[in-house]
């Protein structure tokens, strides 16, 4: 189970990346194509040091990768990294179904 192999603080970072909007439409931006940060901020109603802010949070929470070419930071998306939001939120499903199917077989026995 994903759950398992995740530290904790691993899936804080992960979640906490996710639930910003402009984070998750930055990763959606870059697992499309790659996008320089400043090309990023051009996207965004934001300033260039927000918009850097928030790559940031995403680089930690291992969903983008960031890399140095000439004078501007390429932003690609870490499609692994969505993979393993998924696989965690698929193995929450799995404890959320296996529940119910306890609650139904309960109120089958009476």
């Amino acid at each position: 189970m994903v759950v398992d192999q995740l530290s904790e603080d691993e899936v804080d970072r992960m979640f906490q990346a996710l639930a910003d909007a402009t984070r998750r439409d930055i990763v959606a931006r870059v697992l499309v194509a790659e996008y320089s940060v400043s090309g990023l901020a051009e996207q965004y109603d934001m300033s260039f040091a927000a918009v850097q802010k928030h790559v940031a949070v995403l680089e930690r929470a291992l969903l983008v990768t960031k890399e140095k070419r000439g004078r501007e930071q390429i932003v690609r998306g870490q499609v692994d990294g969505v993979q393993r939001a998924r696989r965690l939120l698929d193995d929450y499903e799995r404890i959320w179904r296996q529940r119910v199917e306890r609650i139904e077989e309960i109120l089958e026995k009476d």
